[in-house]
């Protein structure tokens, strides 16, 4: 409703070192199962909450899981002035955030320029990724034939960057706006000017889209083995619905969502937006419902102790250890302990114990 107030969800921002040492900034916000978010190369983690671009999708996405995103290099709050964006860096990015976090095994959302990523990260860490989603996404920018016209195009926006990214005036900027959300207001597309002067410099910004252009990881699509949902809109003009197409007729099992709309990043007010919120609420719930009862049917907190069950609770929340321990005034060596107790009361050993724990807590309720 207009003049509503919107409050901004508490989110923590936090920093990592990466294999080069560029510290990459990241922020974690909502609770549920945990989904790590490989964003597209124009964010800002602080920003962002004031965007009418993308605010409903934090708002919305922080309601169902433990929503974990981080800047890319380059960009936001991480490192700016970083000259190497290939794409085993920005694996290592990657790596680096989920190592930081604590969690174990998560649901992984490439957004956008996030795919090879995502798909390098799911073929070489399959253990610790229980469901991909893509959204608006490639394997690679070559995957699939472009035509000679959309070459042509695209070495005008690079050039469109040198002339006029950091100009006071959005003139330059707002051709990639229009192919972002040509169905936004003038409010919108205001925002999405400002996000690309506010994110990144045009020298990195330039580098950054040369290098991944370079990045392609087609060749381990038909090697996953995890539940996979690719969700693009029709129109598309950043990235056409064709790439989401190859996507899921390579992945084994992957199911493909055409959403009705033009824009690259679907707007609150489409029609389109509950259809991709629904999708996505749904495509991870489904692991809720596939988690085994305890013995005899007994109910999670009869087995645990009321402090394990604040222990697991913040875990769901993706918390590591050492900020477990922070927030309930505790040893971490007293953390560890509480969560070997509830791993071994669940019947749960392994790698995947973390996971399996949180996910029997949040199937609770």
């Amino acid at each position: 409703m207009a003049g509503s107030v919107r409050v901004t969800p508490r989110q923590d921002v936090r920093f990592c070192r990466s294999v080069d040492d560029v510290t990459i900034a990241y922020a974690v916000h909502g609770s549920g199962p945990p989904l790590v978010i490989d964003s597209c190369w124009l964010s800002h983690l602080q920003y962002d909450w004031e965007s009418p671009v993308w605010r409903h999708y934090l708002t919305e996405l922080g309601k169902i899981a433990t929503v974990i995103r981080f800047d890319e290099r380059g960009h936001g709050l991480s490192d700016r002035d970083v000259t190497d964006h290939s794409l085993e860096l920005r694996l290592a990015d990657l790596e680096a955030v989920v190592d930081d976090v604590g969690v174990e095994r998560f649901a992984l959302l490439a957004m956008a320029q996030g795919g090879p990523v995502t798909i390098e990260y799911a073929a070489r860490h399959p253990e610790r990724v229980a469901r991909l989603i893509f959204y608006g996404s490639y394997a690679g920018v070559d995957s699939v034939r472009t035509s000679k016209q959309d070459r042509l195009l695209d070495e005008t926006f690079t050039n469109l960057i040198r002339v006029g990214w950091e100009q006071p005036t959005p003139e330059f900027r707002r051709v990639f706006t229009y192919q972002m959300i040509p169905g936004a207001t003038e409010e919108q597309m205001g925002w999405l000017d400002e996000l690309q002067r506010r994110a990144v410099s045009a020298e990195v910004a330039v580098e950054a889209r040369r290098q991944r252009g370079r990045a392609n990881a087609a060749h381990l699509l038909g090697a996953l083995d995890v539940p996979t949902l690719v969700l693009a809109s029709l129109g598309d003009r950043m990235n056409p619905f064709i790439y989401s197409r190859y996507l899921a007729s390579e992945i084994p099992g992957a199911r493909l969502v055409a959403l009705e709309s033009e824009n690259h990043i679907v707007l609150e007010d489409e029609l389109a937006w509950p259809v991709f919120l629904r999708e996505v609420t749904d495509f991870l719930a489904e692991d809720e419902a596939a988690v085994p009862s305890l013995p005899g049917g007994r109910d999670l907190r009869e087995v645990l102790s009321g402090r394990e069950v604040e222990v697991l609770a913040l875990a769901a929340q993706g918390y590591d250890n050492a900020a477990i321990a922070a927030e309930l005034t505790l040893s971490v060596r007293t953390v560890e302990r509480h969560l070997q107790n509830t791993y071994e009361k669940l019947g749960l050993r392994g790698k995947s114990a973390r996971a399996g724990a949180v996910s029997r807590l949040l199937a609770a309720g």
